[in-house]
Protein backbone atom coordinates (compact mmCIF):
# COMPACT_ATOMS: atom_id res chain seq x y z
CA UNK A 1 0.00 0.00 0.00
CA UNK A 2 1.61 3.52 -1.04
CA UNK A 3 1.90 6.53 0.79
CA UNK A 4 -0.23 9.30 -0.30
CA UNK A 5 1.28 11.95 -1.76
CA UNK A 6 -0.81 15.14 -1.09
CA UNK A 7 -2.05 16.19 2.35
CA UNK A 8 -4.52 18.48 3.37
CA UNK A 9 -1.88 20.67 5.15
CA UNK A 10 0.85 21.89 3.55
CA UNK A 11 4.24 20.98 6.05
CA UNK A 12 6.82 22.22 3.76
CA UNK A 13 8.91 23.28 6.47
CA UNK A 14 10.01 20.75 9.49
CA UNK A 15 8.43 20.65 12.54
CA UNK A 16 9.20 23.54 15.06
CA UNK A 17 7.23 22.65 18.07
CA UNK A 18 9.47 23.43 21.03
CA UNK A 19 11.39 21.77 23.56
CA UNK A 20 13.00 21.77 26.56
CA UNK A 21 16.39 21.82 24.28
CA UNK A 22 14.77 22.67 21.17
CA UNK A 23 13.28 26.47 22.43
CA UNK A 24 11.19 28.78 20.31
CA UNK A 25 12.37 32.81 20.31
CA UNK A 26 9.88 34.56 20.74
CA UNK A 27 9.33 38.19 21.36
CA UNK A 28 9.71 38.46 25.27
CA UNK A 29 12.82 35.98 24.64
CA UNK A 30 13.06 31.97 24.39
CA UNK A 31 9.71 29.89 25.40
CA UNK A 32 10.91 26.17 26.39
CA UNK A 33 8.36 23.24 26.97
CA UNK A 34 8.82 20.64 29.50
CA UNK A 35 6.67 17.66 28.55
CA UNK A 36 5.32 16.03 31.66
CA UNK A 37 3.75 12.77 30.43
CA UNK A 38 -0.05 11.63 32.00
CA UNK A 39 0.43 15.92 33.81
CA UNK A 40 2.58 14.08 36.47
CA UNK A 41 4.31 15.91 38.93
CA UNK A 42 6.19 15.21 42.03
CA UNK A 43 5.92 17.96 44.81
CA UNK A 44 9.87 18.06 44.40
CA UNK A 45 9.59 18.61 40.76
CA UNK A 46 7.00 21.21 40.71
CA UNK A 47 9.33 22.89 43.28
CA UNK A 48 12.38 22.65 40.93
CA UNK A 49 9.92 24.27 38.39
CA UNK A 50 9.00 26.83 40.62
CA UNK A 51 12.58 27.82 41.60
CA UNK A 52 14.01 27.54 37.65
CA UNK A 53 10.80 29.96 36.94
CA UNK A 54 11.81 32.87 39.24
CA UNK A 55 15.39 32.26 38.71
CA UNK A 56 15.75 31.70 34.71
CA UNK A 57 12.03 32.78 33.11
CA UNK A 58 9.53 35.00 33.92
CA UNK A 59 8.00 34.20 37.46
CA UNK A 60 5.86 31.78 35.77
CA UNK A 61 4.60 28.43 34.45
CA UNK A 62 2.34 28.31 31.93
CA UNK A 63 0.20 25.00 31.63
CA UNK A 64 -0.80 23.65 28.33
CA UNK A 65 -3.70 22.27 26.19
CA UNK A 66 -1.41 18.85 26.39
CA UNK A 67 -0.79 19.19 30.41
CA UNK A 68 2.41 20.34 30.09
CA UNK A 69 4.39 23.32 31.01
CA UNK A 70 6.31 26.09 29.59
CA UNK A 71 8.74 28.88 30.47
CA UNK A 72 8.95 32.33 28.76
CA UNK A 73 11.42 35.05 28.77
CA UNK A 74 14.16 32.23 29.54
CA UNK A 75 17.58 33.65 30.04
CA UNK A 76 19.57 30.72 30.11
CA UNK A 77 18.32 27.66 28.59
CA UNK A 78 20.89 25.17 29.22
CA UNK A 79 21.11 25.95 32.74
CA UNK A 80 17.30 25.59 32.83
CA UNK A 81 17.80 22.16 30.84
CA UNK A 82 20.43 20.88 33.65
CA UNK A 83 17.74 22.32 36.28
CA UNK A 84 14.61 19.82 34.24
CA UNK A 85 17.45 17.13 34.42
CA UNK A 86 18.22 16.79 38.15
CA UNK A 87 14.66 16.95 38.91
CA UNK A 88 14.25 14.00 36.64
CA UNK A 89 11.85 15.50 33.78
CA UNK A 90 14.43 14.81 31.18
CA UNK A 91 15.12 11.48 30.68
CA UNK A 92 16.20 11.50 27.07
CA UNK A 93 17.63 14.26 25.28
CA UNK A 94 16.57 12.83 21.87
CA UNK A 95 13.05 12.05 22.64
CA UNK A 96 12.05 14.92 24.62
CA UNK A 97 10.01 16.35 21.93
CA UNK A 98 7.79 13.25 21.62
CA UNK A 99 6.60 12.24 25.24
CA UNK A 100 3.00 14.17 24.53
CA UNK A 101 0.56 11.88 26.47
CA UNK A 102 -2.22 12.21 27.69
CA UNK A 103 -4.32 10.22 30.38
CA UNK A 104 -7.59 10.30 32.35
CA UNK A 105 -6.42 13.22 35.08
CA UNK A 106 -8.60 11.71 37.93
CA UNK A 107 -7.68 7.25 36.97
CA UNK A 108 -6.87 5.40 39.59
CA UNK A 109 -8.41 7.79 42.54
CA UNK A 110 -11.65 8.59 40.99
CA UNK A 111 -13.99 6.48 38.44
CA UNK A 112 -13.01 5.11 35.37
CA UNK A 113 -12.98 1.43 34.31
CA UNK A 114 -9.22 0.88 34.12
CA UNK A 115 -6.24 2.65 36.21
CA UNK A 116 -4.26 4.07 33.50
CA UNK A 117 -1.33 5.85 35.56
CA UNK A 118 1.30 2.84 35.11
CA UNK A 119 0.55 2.78 31.40
CA UNK A 120 1.34 6.46 31.26
CA UNK A 121 5.06 5.57 32.75
CA UNK A 122 5.36 2.52 31.26
CA UNK A 123 4.30 4.08 27.56
CA UNK A 124 7.17 6.87 28.10
CA UNK A 125 10.02 4.36 28.55
CA UNK A 126 8.93 2.17 26.10
CA UNK A 127 8.84 5.44 23.13
CA UNK A 128 12.52 6.72 24.92
CA UNK A 129 14.08 3.05 24.93
CA UNK A 130 13.52 3.16 20.63
CA UNK A 131 15.59 4.69 18.67
CA UNK A 132 13.86 5.56 15.52
CA UNK A 133 10.65 7.08 17.69
CA UNK A 134 12.99 9.95 18.32
CA UNK A 135 11.93 11.21 14.58
CA UNK A 136 8.44 11.68 15.62
CA UNK A 137 6.84 15.47 15.01
CA UNK A 138 6.50 17.11 18.00
CA UNK A 139 3.16 17.40 17.36
CA UNK A 140 2.15 13.83 17.40
CA UNK A 141 -0.01 13.16 20.89
CA UNK A 142 -0.45 9.86 22.22
CA UNK A 143 -4.11 9.38 24.71
CA UNK A 144 -4.70 6.89 27.30
CA UNK A 145 -8.28 7.32 28.41
CA UNK A 146 -9.69 4.97 31.27
CA UNK A 147 -13.08 4.85 29.59
CA UNK A 148 -14.50 7.66 30.96
CA UNK A 149 -14.37 9.84 27.60
CA UNK A 150 -12.08 13.00 28.74
CA UNK A 151 -9.09 12.90 26.62
CA UNK A 152 -10.45 10.59 24.03
CA UNK A 153 -11.99 13.66 22.73
CA UNK A 154 -9.03 15.66 22.36
CA UNK A 155 -7.82 14.65 19.13
CA UNK A 156 -4.45 12.16 19.82
CA UNK A 157 -3.41 10.90 16.90
CA UNK A 158 -2.73 7.07 18.29
CA UNK A 159 -4.72 5.90 21.61
CA UNK A 160 -6.33 3.31 23.93
CA UNK A 161 -9.56 4.02 25.35
CA UNK A 162 -10.83 1.09 27.44
CA UNK A 163 -14.24 -0.01 26.88
CA UNK A 164 -14.06 -2.90 29.75
CA UNK A 165 -11.50 -3.53 32.39
CA UNK A 166 -9.97 -6.09 29.92
CA UNK A 167 -10.39 -4.12 26.39
CA UNK A 168 -9.63 -1.21 24.81
CA UNK A 169 -10.36 0.29 21.55
CA UNK A 170 -7.28 1.51 19.70
CA UNK A 171 -8.17 5.69 19.01
CA UNK A 172 -6.66 6.50 15.75
CA UNK A 173 -7.03 10.53 14.64
CA UNK A 174 -9.23 11.16 17.25
CA UNK A 175 -11.35 8.43 16.38
CA UNK A 176 -12.23 4.87 17.54
CA UNK A 177 -10.50 2.46 14.97
CA UNK A 178 -13.10 -0.31 15.66
CA UNK A 179 -10.38 -2.45 16.16
CA UNK A 180 -10.73 -4.00 19.96
CA UNK A 181 -7.46 -5.26 21.64
CA UNK A 182 -6.68 -7.12 24.96
CA UNK A 183 -5.57 -4.46 27.50
CA UNK A 184 -2.86 -6.50 28.13
CA UNK A 185 -1.40 -5.95 24.51
CA UNK A 186 -2.29 -2.47 24.12
CA UNK A 187 0.68 -0.19 24.80
CA UNK A 188 2.81 -2.62 22.78
CA UNK A 189 -0.23 -1.82 19.73
CA UNK A 190 0.86 2.02 20.76
CA UNK A 191 4.32 1.78 20.03
CA UNK A 192 3.79 -0.49 16.69
CA UNK A 193 1.35 2.18 15.82
CA UNK A 194 4.37 4.67 16.26
CA UNK A 195 6.22 2.80 14.31
CA UNK A 196 3.50 2.65 11.25
CA UNK A 197 3.28 6.07 11.76
CA UNK A 198 6.88 7.20 10.96
CA UNK A 199 6.20 4.60 7.81
CA UNK A 200 3.11 6.26 6.48
CA UNK A 201 4.25 9.79 7.23
CA UNK A 202 5.79 11.96 4.36
CA UNK A 203 6.31 15.74 5.59
CA UNK A 204 2.53 15.65 7.51
CA UNK A 205 2.75 16.46 11.16
CA UNK A 206 -0.69 14.85 11.81
CA UNK A 207 -2.10 11.48 11.23
CA UNK A 208 -5.17 12.96 10.35
CA UNK A 209 -3.42 14.99 7.85
CA UNK A 210 -2.49 12.18 5.92
CA UNK A 211 -5.27 10.89 3.67
CA UNK A 212 -6.44 7.39 4.63
CA UNK A 213 -4.55 7.72 7.50
CA UNK A 214 -6.24 5.60 10.12
CA UNK A 215 -6.23 2.98 7.64
CA UNK A 216 -3.08 2.89 6.45
CA UNK A 217 -2.04 1.60 10.25
CA UNK A 218 -4.40 -0.59 11.04
CA UNK A 219 -3.11 -1.98 7.99
CA UNK A 220 0.39 -2.27 9.25
CA UNK A 221 -0.65 -3.49 12.28
CA UNK A 222 -2.79 -6.55 10.57
CA UNK A 223 -5.67 -5.19 12.87
CA UNK A 224 -9.14 -4.43 11.27
CA UNK A 225 -12.56 -3.11 13.02
CA UNK A 226 -14.14 -5.86 15.16
CA UNK A 227 -16.85 -3.45 16.80
CA UNK A 228 -18.96 0.10 16.15
CA UNK A 229 -16.81 2.70 17.63
CA UNK A 230 -17.38 4.54 20.55
CA UNK A 231 -18.26 8.10 20.37
CA UNK A 232 -16.39 10.45 21.76
CA UNK A 233 -16.11 14.17 22.37
CA UNK A 234 -14.40 17.19 23.96
CA UNK A 235 -15.35 18.12 27.08
CA UNK A 236 -15.27 22.22 27.72
CA UNK A 237 -13.54 21.94 30.77
CA UNK A 238 -12.20 19.75 33.26
CA UNK A 239 -13.37 19.38 37.10
CA UNK A 240 -13.09 21.91 39.35
CA UNK A 241 -13.59 21.93 43.18
CA UNK A 242 -14.07 19.70 45.72
CA UNK A 243 -13.38 16.06 44.66
CA UNK A 244 -13.89 13.27 46.75
CA UNK A 245 -12.45 10.05 46.74
CA UNK A 246 -15.04 8.02 48.37
CA UNK A 247 -12.53 6.49 50.55
CA UNK A 248 -12.05 9.54 53.02
CA UNK A 249 -9.20 10.57 50.72
CA UNK A 250 -9.60 14.26 48.62
CA UNK A 251 -7.95 15.70 45.25
CA UNK A 252 -8.46 19.16 44.86
CA UNK A 253 -8.87 20.17 41.21
CA UNK A 254 -7.52 24.23 41.24
CA UNK A 255 -8.20 26.59 37.85
CA UNK A 256 -5.68 29.07 36.90
CA UNK A 257 -5.91 32.46 35.60
CA UNK A 258 -5.25 32.30 31.77
CA UNK A 259 -3.67 28.52 32.50
CA UNK A 260 -0.53 30.51 34.13
CA UNK A 261 0.64 29.41 37.43
CA UNK A 262 2.78 32.14 39.27
CA UNK A 263 6.56 30.44 40.77
CA UNK A 264 5.24 31.44 44.19
CA UNK A 265 1.51 29.59 44.43
CA UNK A 266 3.62 26.82 42.65
CA UNK A 267 5.94 26.89 45.87
CA UNK A 268 3.11 26.39 47.89
CA UNK A 269 1.40 23.55 46.09
CA UNK A 270 4.65 22.16 46.36
CA UNK A 271 4.97 22.25 50.46
CA UNK A 272 1.96 20.31 50.52
CA UNK A 273 4.25 16.92 49.60
CA UNK A 274 1.07 15.51 47.89
CA UNK A 275 1.16 14.00 44.29
CA UNK A 276 0.36 16.64 41.08
CA UNK A 277 -1.83 16.28 37.85
CA UNK A 278 -1.73 19.03 35.63
CA UNK A 279 -4.69 18.60 33.06
CA UNK A 280 -5.49 19.38 29.73
CA UNK A 281 -7.20 21.84 30.96
CA UNK A 282 -5.00 24.31 32.01
CA UNK A 283 -5.59 23.37 35.81
CA UNK A 284 -3.82 21.73 38.41
CA UNK A 285 -5.15 18.48 40.79
CA UNK A 286 -3.83 18.39 44.04
CA UNK A 287 -4.19 14.53 44.92
CA UNK A 288 -4.55 11.50 47.58
CA UNK A 289 -5.47 14.64 50.52
CA UNK A 290 -6.74 14.16 54.19
CA UNK A 291 -10.03 16.53 54.56
CA UNK A 292 -8.55 18.57 56.98
CA UNK A 293 -5.41 19.22 54.49
CA UNK A 294 -7.61 19.92 51.90
CA UNK A 295 -9.73 22.35 53.81
CA UNK A 296 -6.21 24.24 54.59
CA UNK A 297 -5.01 24.40 51.35
CA UNK A 298 -8.53 25.93 50.03
CA UNK A 299 -8.07 28.56 52.59
CA UNK A 300 -4.69 29.57 51.94
CA UNK A 301 -4.72 29.31 48.05
CA UNK A 302 -7.97 30.44 46.87
CA UNK A 303 -6.96 34.27 48.00
CA UNK A 304 -3.67 33.46 46.19
CA UNK A 305 -5.19 33.03 42.83
CA UNK A 306 -6.30 29.36 42.47
CA UNK A 307 -9.84 29.25 41.13
CA UNK A 308 -12.12 26.36 43.37
CA UNK A 309 -15.14 27.72 41.94
CA UNK A 310 -16.67 26.11 39.07
CA UNK A 311 -18.83 29.06 38.22
CA UNK A 312 -15.76 31.50 38.13
CA UNK A 313 -15.88 33.72 35.15
CA UNK A 314 -12.11 33.35 34.71
CA UNK A 315 -13.25 29.38 33.23
CA UNK A 316 -14.85 30.83 30.94
CA UNK A 317 -12.24 32.46 29.01
CA UNK A 318 -8.83 32.24 27.32
CA UNK A 319 -6.15 33.83 25.64
CA UNK A 320 -3.63 33.95 23.07
CA UNK A 321 0.06 34.82 24.08
CA UNK A 322 -0.50 38.68 22.86
CA UNK A 323 1.74 41.43 23.17
CA UNK A 324 4.79 41.61 24.77
CA UNK A 325 5.36 37.77 23.85
CA UNK A 326 3.95 37.78 20.72
CA UNK A 327 5.20 40.29 18.18
CA UNK A 328 2.00 39.82 15.45
CA UNK A 329 -0.64 41.01 18.32
CA UNK A 330 -1.83 44.06 18.47
CA UNK A 331 -2.16 44.68 22.00
CA UNK A 332 -1.29 43.25 25.26
CA UNK A 333 -4.44 40.98 25.20
CA UNK A 334 -4.33 39.18 28.57
CA UNK A 335 -4.21 41.96 30.52
CA UNK A 336 -7.01 43.82 28.40
CA UNK A 337 -9.13 40.36 29.23
CA UNK A 338 -8.25 40.76 33.00
CA UNK A 339 -9.73 44.09 33.08
CA UNK A 340 -12.97 43.07 31.32
CA UNK A 341 -13.42 40.25 33.55
CA UNK A 342 -12.41 42.32 37.08
CA UNK A 343 -14.87 44.94 36.01
CA UNK A 344 -17.55 43.07 34.61
CA UNK A 345 -17.51 44.14 31.04
CA UNK A 346 -16.71 41.02 28.76
CA UNK A 347 -18.52 41.41 25.95
CA UNK A 348 -20.36 38.39 25.79
CA UNK A 349 -21.99 35.90 27.82
CA UNK A 350 -20.26 32.43 28.33
CA UNK A 351 -16.89 30.69 26.40
CA UNK A 352 -15.26 33.11 24.61
CA UNK A 353 -11.11 33.38 22.77
CA UNK A 354 -9.54 36.44 23.09
CA UNK A 355 -6.72 37.45 20.37
CA UNK A 356 -4.31 39.96 19.25
CA UNK A 357 -4.73 38.99 15.69
CA UNK A 358 -6.45 37.23 13.35
CA UNK A 359 -4.53 33.99 13.06
CA UNK A 360 -6.40 33.34 16.29
CA UNK A 361 -3.51 31.18 18.08
CA UNK A 362 -4.64 28.96 21.14
CA UNK A 363 -7.98 28.78 20.38
CA UNK A 364 -9.60 26.02 22.42
CA UNK A 365 -12.13 23.58 20.83
CA UNK A 366 -15.91 23.66 20.82
CA UNK A 367 -18.43 26.55 20.75
CA UNK A 368 -16.02 29.32 21.60
CA UNK A 369 -17.14 33.38 20.98
CA UNK A 370 -13.68 34.78 19.47
CA UNK A 371 -12.92 38.62 20.63
CA UNK A 372 -10.57 39.72 18.23
CA UNK A 373 -8.33 42.72 18.56
CA UNK A 374 -8.74 45.03 15.80
CA UNK A 375 -7.33 48.68 15.05
CA UNK A 376 -10.27 50.25 16.34
CA UNK A 377 -10.12 47.53 19.19
CA UNK A 378 -12.35 44.47 19.63
CA UNK A 379 -14.56 42.61 17.40
CA UNK A 380 -16.76 39.84 18.70
CA UNK A 381 -17.46 36.87 16.23
CA UNK A 382 -20.16 33.99 17.21
CA UNK A 383 -20.02 31.97 13.96
CA UNK A 384 -16.19 30.85 13.53
CA UNK A 385 -15.38 26.96 13.94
Amino acid sequence: MSVPETSPTDRSRPDACPGALTVHQAADGALSRVRLPGGFLEPTQLQALAEAARDLGNGELELTSRGNVQFRAVTDPPALADRLTDAGLLPSTTHERVRNILASPLSGRIGGLIDVRAWVRDLDRALCARPALADLPGRVLFSLDDGRGDVSGLSADIGLHAVTDREVTLMLAGRDSGARIDAADGLDVLVAAAHALLEVRDRQWRLHEIDGGPELILDRLGLSPSADPVAVSAPDAGPIGWLDHGDGAVTLAAGLRLGTLPARTAEFLAAVEKPLVVTPWKSVLLCDLDEWTAEQVVRVLAPMGLIFDANSPWLQVSACTGLPGCAKSLTDVRADLASAVDFRELPVEGRQHWVGCERRCGRPRGEVADVVATSDGYRVDRDVT
